[in-house]
Parts: C-alpha cells; sequence; structure tokens
C-alpha cells in the first residue's frame, strides 16, 4: 500500500510516497482503508522536528475517515465494513496520510452513511478543539459573547458555528477578504486583525466574556484589555512568548482565567466525536473544504496549509 513518509526532519519536500506492507491491528485496534486525511498546521510541526516522532521513516497525520478492514482482538464496538472517523494519531504513533492506517478504538467513532468522508476528515480534529475549548473549557451560555481570533482558520471557521449553535453572540478577526464567507458562517461581526485601534472597534461592539485565541499566547495582553469581568481565555496553537503580558495586573482586577489547552488531551474521545457526527448530520456546523489534494501532492499540501490565506480545510485523498 502506499503511504506518505519523511525518512529526516526538514521541509515540504522531505515527504515521499513509499510502498509500505499493510498494517495489521493490534489487541484494541482496528485497521481503517482511508477515504479521506485532514491536513494540519500541528502535521508539520513533527515534519519539522518542532515536536517529537517515536521513530523514521515516519508517517504524519491526524485526522482520518473510512471503512473498517481489519478488527484486532478485544474490539467490540466495531465491525468489518463500519464507516468510522477520528483524530489523534501522528503523535507517538503513524499517522494518516496512508491508504490504510491502525487506529486504536480510543480515537475514532461511528460514521453516519450521511456523513461525506472528506467532511468527516476535514472536522475531526479541529471540531474536537473547538469543544473542547468552547464547552469543555470555557462553558459557553447562551448570549454570552465569544470572540474568536482567527475565523478564517481550520479551528476558526468550526467554532464560529459552534458558538452560534450554542446561542452566543460571535465576534471573530480575519483579514477582511474573509468577512463576508465568515460572516455567513454565523459570526456577528467581523474585525480586520491588522487594525491599529482594534481594541476599541471589539470593545465598542461587546466585552467578550469568552476568548477562543488560535494563536496561543500571541495575544495574552489584548485578550486581557478587552475581556469582560470573570472572562475564560482558552489558548491554543503553537505560538510563543511574542505577546507576552505587560501588564498582569488586569487579569487580577477582573479575575480573568486562562486555559491553554491541546486536542490531543481530550478525554473521551469518541464521546466528543458522536457529539462532532450528530453536528455534522443536522447540518448545524459544516466544514469548509478549501481544496483536496492525493498522496503525492502531500508536500504541497502541508506548504498550503501554513503559507496560503484561505477559509477551511486541505484534505488529502488516497
Amino acid at each position: 500500500m502506499r503511504a506518505v513518509r519523511f525518512h529526516e526532519h526538514g521541509g515540504p519536500d522531505v515527504l515521499t510516497v513509499d510502498e509500505i506492507d499493510e498494517p495489521e491491528p493490534g489487541y484494541g485496534e482496528v485497521v481503517v482503508e482511508v477515504g479521506a486525511a485532514g491536513v494540519n498546521p500541528v502535521d508539520t510541526y513533527f515534519r519539522e522536528g518542532a515536536y517529537d516522532v517515536p521513530y523514521l521513516p515516519f508517517t504524519p497525520g491526524s485526522d482520518f475517515a473510512g471503512t473498517v478492514v481489519g478488527v484486532g482482538e478485544g474490539v467490540e464496538r466495531f465491525s468489518f465494513g463500519d464507516r468510522v472517523f477520528g483524530t489523534g494519531l501522528g503523535n507517538g504513533m503513524s499517522g494518516t496520510y496512508a491508504e490504510q492506517i491502525v487506529s486504536p478504538t480510543e480515537l475514532l467513532t461511528h460514521l453516519p452513511e450521511e456523513v461525506e468522508l472528506t467532511d468527516a476528515a476535514a472536522f475531526a480534529l479541529v471540531g474536537t478543539t473547538a469543544w473542547q475549548a468552547l464547552v469543555h473549557h470555557a462553558s459557553v451560555e447562551p448570549v454570552e459573547t465569544v470572540l474568536i481570533h482567527g475565523g478564517s482558520g481550520g479551528v476558526g471557521h468550526v467554532a464560529i458555528q459552534l458558538a452560534n449553535t450554542m446561542g452566543a453572540r460571535v465576534f471573530t478577526t480575519s483579514s477582511p477578504d474573509y468577512h463576508d464567507k465568515l460572516e455567513a458562517l454565523g459570526a456577528d461581526a467581523v474585525f480586520d486583525y491588522n487594525r491599529d485601534d482594534l481594541k476599541r472597534v471589539i470593545t465598542e461592539v461587546g466585552t467578550p466574556d469568552v476568548i477562543l485565541d488560535t494563536h496561543m499566547d500571541h495575544y495574552l495582553q489584548f485578550d486581557a484589555d478587552i475581556a469582560a469581568d470573570g472572562a475564560r481565555i482558552i489558548g491554543v496553537g503553537n505560538d510563543t512568548a511574542e505577546g507576552s503580558f505587560t501588564n498582569i495586573g488586569v487579569t487580577k482586577s477582573k479575575e480573568l482565567r486562562y486555559q491553554f489547552m491541546s486536542m490531543f488531551n481530550t478525554p473521551d474521545q469518541p464521546a466528543v466525536l458522536s457529539r462532532l457526527s450528530d453536528l455534522l448530520t443536522r447540518g448545524d456546523v459544516e466544514p469548509v473544504i478549501h481544496r483536496t489534494y492525493d498522496l503525492e501532492e502531500a508536500g504541497e499540501a502541508q506548504r498550503n496549509v501554513i503559507h496560503d490565506g484561505f477559509v477551511g480545510k486541505i484534505v488529502l485523498v488516497p
């Protein structure tokens, strides 16, 4: 079978398509014939060596959707032919850029027939991240105001829709090119993140009760300055200390709560994925697929997921 692997760390050009043996499931694992695999910025961090991999050569990729074609011992919830989707591979175990993959059952769930495999693969990681941020950590309530930095990104464009379904008032930031698209996804107000007066224009419309910062700590002080008293600020992403605090006193005076998170820490992931599949089935949240690529184009896909400007997700289709 074909699998995308890197034999050394480096840029997108180190990704190659190799012929390897089909995988065998271990205890509590299934083999999935991959119909689609999501491409995420985190995949590039493993390739570059910013995040550790257990061995080389290594197959990247976290998201997948497909059909069960092998069942290991101890597996009771899944059978041959089941449609499934999941996320969390590519971190300590071989990833999803392949025609077949092995997954522990705690990383996947069943996928209804009416959901496209490409949609499920595009949705798994970013949907789980948005759910953990807004539902698990922030406990967003109806009529609260939620600010989502980077609304055009994979997590951002899904988080807009999820917050909207939760009854929140949704603000987001993005390039002006995407304002109309993000309003169509459910944003009540969209702001150009390059504005010098961004703090003022946001707070004139409302003070956020919840902030989802998809650039980790790039906006730590900014978030503190515009947040409502008692706000919850959830950080995801891979940025470093560029935006560290200059006035930490405001966080104390407002009793702000910061939570930095990773999707890979999600407890009971099948339960979250099942809820996400319900949202997909009902059409309450729909991932935007910017473009699909073949396995042979994985290098280009990873290059574009970091550097190209677009709304939504990139997906590999083996």
